[in-house]
């Protein structure tokens, strides 16, 4: 009982580190998204790139900025998740 409550438990941090790890190139990328949709709408000027090369730039932008971030935090859960595994064989 006690291995599937920690597999549970890993999931359930996995799940929870994807979101935090995607949550800032996705956010901006989606407000770009809306704004840039709205304007096209507006204008009535339905071209793909113009919606395309502005979250690109978002994207890599909070990629720079937020990079490092997201890397240490994905570091360290697998350095954690690691160290956890001898526990289980004990």
């Amino acid at each position: 009982m006690e291995q599937t409550d920690y597999v549970i438990g890993i999931a359930q941090q996995t799940l929870w580190i994807t979101a935090l790890a995607a949550a800032p190139l996705l956010i901006p990328a989606l407000a770009i998204g809306i704004l840039l949709g709205m304007v096209q709408a507006a204008t009535s000027i339905n071209e793909a790139t113009l919606s395309f090369v502005p979250k690109l730039i978002v994207v890599g932008a909070m990629l720079a900025l937020f990079g490092g971030s997201i890397l240490y935090l994905i570091a360290d859960f697998t350095i954690e998740t690691f160290n956890r595994i001898p526990e289980l064989l004990v």
